[in-house]
């Protein structure tokens, strides 16, 4: 495995993306400076703790079909990161999540009004940011964040008439997942100067990439341990959130998994029964279903790619696809 998380990429690639992602890294850490010195330390909390970096990344994966010499490059990556990070503070108010990246949470430790403000304080600085990228830069940012809201808001209200809890699921996480990872890779092509036909494959490969991300994780916080997965593993079975695993395990259709079911309709309080009930999940046949469908969307993310000129980015694009599946094996 690669430096930076891709087997078997090009060492000439892999070379230019470790370059280009310190420089990313270095420009992350100064955006978040400001006059107010808890701020920047609640900032610093989230940037510091790392993650995977998957939206700058693709970010530079993207910019490797047009001039991805482009310090402008550097700002877009930069700007998903920020605009990412942002709504992670959000979402632990929200889940009320002791643990993000392995480390203790920013409204656990500060409490969920410096968070949330933390939160905006990263939006207002990938703003600064997206001023200079120009106004097309700007206008993408505004329909991806729409679509964040919207993703949040649809999770918040449950399915409604017309589509079946699956369907509604997957386009929540089309909105609150795959909406900023195809905006990343967007922005690569589109500073970079890619050609419209390559940009637009880029943002269709992103979103079903991001949809694949967030189906992987499903499967990951129902089989991991909170030491594998850096976060408390059953977050969505305590808040009665709906995810891929236990949909599939509501469609059961064996009096068997009657007492699951029950348990699985509403928020579940007692950690007791959360862990009986992970353990229930994890030799379910929904997971078996989960990771089947996981495995068609990085199949079909794969597909997308056939549309792009051969070359090194291409073939770490396909080992990315690869990667997803693997992770959540």
């Amino acid at each position: 495995m690669s430096t930076i998380g891709i087997a078997n990429i090009d060492p000439q690639l892999e070379t230019a993306l470790v370059t280009d992602m310190v420089r990313v890294e270095a420009l992350l850490r100064t955006e978040i400076e400001g006059d107010y010195p808890l701020l920047v330390e609640t900032s610093r909390h989230l940037v510091e703790a790392g993650g995977k970096r998957l939206r700058p990344l693709l970010t530079l994966l993207a910019a490797q079909f047009g001039d991805s010499s482009k310090y402008e490059v550097i700002q877009a990556a930069v700007v998903c990161e920020l605009t990412h990070l942002a709504t992670l503070y959000h979402d632990d108010v929200m889940d009320e999540a002791p643990l993000r990246r392995g480390v203790e949470s920013a409204n656990n430790r500060w409490g969920n009004m410096v968070a949330i403000l933390t939160g905006d304080y990263l939006f207002a600085k990938s703003s600064g940011l997206l001023a200079d990228l120009g106004p097309e830069a700007v206008r993408l940012q505004a329909l991806t964040f729409e679509r964040l809201v919207i993703g949040q808001i649809s999770e918040t209200q449950g399915f409604t008439t017309g589509l079946s809890p699956l369907e509604h699921y997957l386009k929540v996480v089309a909105d609150k997942t795959g909406s900023l990872i195809a905006a990343s890779a967007r922005y690569g092509a589109m500073v970079s100067g890619a050609s419209a036909e390559d940009m637009e494959t880029l943002t269709q490969f992103a979103e079903h990439i991001g949809i694949t991300f967030q189906l992987a994780d499903d499967v990951i916080d129902i089989a991991s341990t909170t030491n594998e997965s850096g976060k408390t593993p059953g977050t969505d079975l305590r808040e009665g959130v709906p995810t891929l695993v236990t949909i599939f395990a509501m469609e059961s259709e064996d009096p068997a998994d009657a007492e699951l079911m029950k348990t699985l309709s509403a928020p579940i309080t007692d950690e007791a029964v959360v862990a009986k009930t992970l353990a229930t999940l994890r030799q379910h046949a929904a997971m078996a279903k989960s990771r089947e469908l996981l495995e068609q969307y990085s199949n079909r993310s794969r597909e997308l790619l056939d549309q792009l000129p051969a070359g090194a980015a291409k073939e770490a694009l396909i080992s990315l696809c690869e990667a997803v599946i693997t992770r959540s094996a």
